[in-house]
């Protein structure tokens, strides 16, 4: 018999003390511990260990406080650290096992409790005659949830645990159970395991008129905008305000691009609101960005002139808790409030008449094959012309157009099929990187030399302005690799046979 634990579910919750008892009428037992306990499941926002296979549970007792780290489907202890308690970021664990396999995983990602469990645990060993420990149970108590006992088989007493499962799930009832203890604790609080994405997962009906479907996006897309709300005010970690960006930013390009489907009034009213805040967002995010892509900065250079860069990450962190306050400021005002509460009751409402013509009798299948196809086919003309000698703003125009692409192909990828608009979805993903990499570029040069201004006189050694200088260069360099790429990478994204999938795919049906 395999040595991997063996874990049951109590029907009905009897009292744990008399199952023991009655448990040691058939078996020679052992209590060796009896106490109350805390058990806190931990993952990050958009369930990172979970979506890796994984569980954080972390144990605290007046004997014990260890964290477990849990395959998921096997219920195996992949690896266990005793910890006081857990770290809102992994890295600042040090050197160890546990960070080395979360760090990963986790990346930038705050580590949150997602569930806490109060329950009473006994620790029973199974004795032979000999009085030598054969077996080992660990049974949990819990008030409202199915108590749990997990057995542990000792190497070289197959037997035993043979006839103490058989004696559990016969005469004791017992049930065997692999589902993790995390989804029926979430399920008491009327949730369930990786409920929330980044990833848009809209499943629209290829016959739904168009202007219902596209409230059903923006419905969407308001959702993740409040879900990240509260964690971006509270600067829990720098995923908040990237995905709450993400959604303002694909509101956006819905009204842009699908304004068509809602009165004319509405898409401008709003349009400017999303706009604003596209705009109050965008200084603290460039600021996270700076200071997360910091490491590759220092591994930049070369490594006598790392040290003399830490004087921009103390301004870079000094700017961005500034800009952070403020942030936090915009969204508690009613400036920020008052028009999401009125779109989010306006999204609610049925359907108005005062919608375009052109698309009052679209269904949202004939709206996407025309949107698509139009911003594909612009994208293909931007990008045709653009050579060698061609100035930065066209690479910046066509990254813009491949935004909007990107965005509405997301918005309606589950009406088309899936291997073939995946395929796209790719392709497109490699240009938006290369010419994402030429902007950043462009523009993390001009915000360093903003920034050297800034710190004159602030006492900064020379070293620095050198290193901030070298830094420069490097980006330049970078800036210029990937215009040299862009030809080829385009090239491939404007392939014939991409080319004539998307014709089949957007093409106007009779």
């Amino acid at each position: 018999m395999s040595e991997i634990p063996v874990r049951f579910e109590f029907p009905g919750n009897p009292p744990i003390k008399k199952f023991i008892s009655n448990l040691a009428e058939a078996f020679p037992l052992q209590l060796t511990s009896q106490h109350y306990a805390v058990k806190t499941f931990y993952d990050s926002f958009d369930w990172r260990l979970y979506n890796a296979n994984l569980l954080c549970e972390f144990n605290q007792s007046k004997v014990y406080s260890y964290l477990n780290l849990i395959h998921r489907e096997t219920g195996q202890v992949v690896t266990r650290a005793n910890l006081e308690k857990v770290p809102a970021f992994i890295a600042e664990l040090g050197d160890s096992r546990l960070r080395q396999q979360l760090l990963p995983l986790l990346e930038m990602r705050a580590l949150l409790p997602i569930v806490s469990l109060n329950l009473q645990l006994y620790q029973v060993n199974l004795l032979n005659k000999d009085e030598k420990t054969v077996a080992r149970l660990t049974i949990e108590e819990y008030e409202d949830l199915k108590h749990r006992l997990t057995l542990k088989p000792i190497k070289g007493y197959d037997k035993a645990t043979e006839k103490l499962t058989e004696f559990l799930l016969s005469t004791m009832a017992l049930e065997k159970t692999n589902k993790p203890l995390l989804i029926a604790a979430l399920k008491n609080q009327g949730r369930k395991p990786a409920d929330y994405s980044s990833k848009l997962n809209l499943k629209l009906e290829p016959n739904l008129p168009a202007h219902q479907a596209v409230k059903i996006i923006y419905a969407t897309l308001l959702q993740a905008i409040k879900l990240n709300e509260q964690g971006t005010i509270n600067a829990i970690d720098t995923e908040f305000l990237h995905d709450f960006r993400v959604a303002i930013r694909r509101t956006r390009a819905g009204l842009s691009q699908l304004k068509a489907a809602l009165p004319a009034e509405i898409s401008s009213r709003y349009s400017q609101h999303f706009a604003w805040l596209g705009q109050i967002t965008g200084t603290p995010r460039d600021l996270d960005v700076y200071l997360l892509n910091f490491s590759a900065y220092q591994a930049g250079l070369p490594a006598e002139m790392q040290v003399d860069l830490l004087p921009l990450q103390d301004f870079l962190q000094r700017k961005q808790a500034a800009a952070q306050q403020e942030l936090a400021k915009y969204l508690n005002s009613r400036k920020y409030l008052a028009p999401l509460i009125a779109w989010e009751q306006y999204l609610k409402l049925p359907a108005e008449k005062s919608i375009s013509a052109e698309v009052a009798e679209l269904s949202v299948k004939q709206l996407a094959d025309l949107r698509i196809r139009k911003v594909y086919q612009r994208a293909i003309k931007q990008g045709s012309v653009i050579t060698e000698h061609s100035p930065a703003t066209a690479l910046h125009e066509l990254r813009k157009t491949c935004k909007k692409l990107r965005y509405l192909l997301e918005f309606f990828q589950s009406l088309y099929p899936p291997p073939e608009i995946k395929t796209l979805i790719k392709n497109l993903k490699e240009l938006q990187e290369l010419l994402g990499n030429f902007q950043d570029c462009a523009v993390q040069k001009l915000a360093l030399q903003h920034f050297c201004e800034e710190i004159q006189g602030s006492g900064c050694s020379q070293q620095t302005f050198l290193a901030i200088e070298k830094l420069v260069q490097v980006l330049d360099s970078k800036s210029c690799k990937a215009r040299a790429d862009f030809s080829g990478c385009f090239t491939v994204f404007a392939a014939p046979e991409n080319r004539s999938v998307f014709k089949a795919l957007f093409s106007p049906t009779v």
